[in-house]
């Protein structure tokens, strides 16, 4: 398995994240995580930095979710401690009081979805893809401030479609419901996040802080605890042959147990 890293460069007042395992469409490890963890905690001192970038490499992913192979060993209380770990995560991005574009070219799905959704701005090609099939795939599911962030990106409807009927949405649909703020062509894009970039670069710093720390605290109030949900579906048969049937490639027997 390819352990892959998450890279950060820095170039005038732009930042980039990077996240870099291309073999594996960026499928993030557990140092990846924590190395995506770090940066969020370096990028506000960093001086001079005005807006985050961050992007997959080998322009086929963003981020292809998490390893599913690190998951053989779980049961119900590992599950509970990866949500945790993945809240806090997306939690430090989505609090940085610099901008985030997320910029997508290819999947994003799973995990890449959330940190894409914990971004502020997000720009994808036309080839971009983006969903949480965990219905069809894994069998496992999503903490409820993840599911809050993606309810006030995609609305309710194309949450339940995601989620219950394990849709995989295409980028015309992302840009109709304002997800993506531009789709264009794979070629074009390198000219177009950089457009976008230097011209969020260059706008008021303090209200755009104070404007995502309240758009933040909003979407944070009364968060319903779901601990109990989240034991039945790590802890359920049904997860264990998601993840067994990923790593023998064959399709998976619900049994609703």
């Amino acid at each position: 398995m390819t352990t892959g890293a998450v890279r950060l460069s820095i170039e005038g007042s732009v930042a980039t994240v990077l996240f870099d395992r291309p073999a594996a469409r960026n499928a993030m490890t557990w140092d990846m995580y924590q190395q995506l963890a770090a940066i969020c905690e370096r990028l506000p001192r960093e001086p001079g930095v005005r807006v985050v970038c961050l992007r997959g490499a080998g322009g086929e992913a963003f981020v292809a979710g998490t390893d599913i192979e690190q998951f053989k060993t779980f049961d119900a209380q590992r599950g509970v401690e990866y949500e945790r770990t993945i809240d806090a995560g997306m939690a430090q991005l989505e609090a940085l009081p610099l901008p985030t574009v997320a910029v997508i070219e290819g999947w994003c799905v799973g995990g890449g979805l959330a940190i894409a959704t914990a971004c502020d701005l997000r720009i994808g090609t036309s080839t971009a893809r983006l969903g949480v099939p965990i219905a069809r795939t894994l069998g496992n599911c999503l903490s409820a401030a993840n599911i809050a962030r993606l309810v006030a990106a995609f609305g309710r409807s194309r949450v339940q479609r995601m989620l219950i009927g394990a849709e995989v949405l295409r980028a015309e649909e992302a840009l109709a419901c304002g997800y993506l703020t531009e789709v264009v062509a794979p070629e074009a894009m390198n000219a177009a996040a950089e457009t976008l970039l230097q011209r969020v670069a260059g706008l008021a710093p303090v209200t755009q802080a104070v404007s995502k720390e309240a758009l933040r605290r909003q979407l944070q109030q009364n968060l319903p605890d779901v601990e109990d949900l989240i034991m039945r579906t790590y802890g359920s048969e049904d997860f264990r042959e998601g993840v067994t049937a990923f790593t023998e490639k064959r399709s998976p027997v619900w049994r609703g147990r």
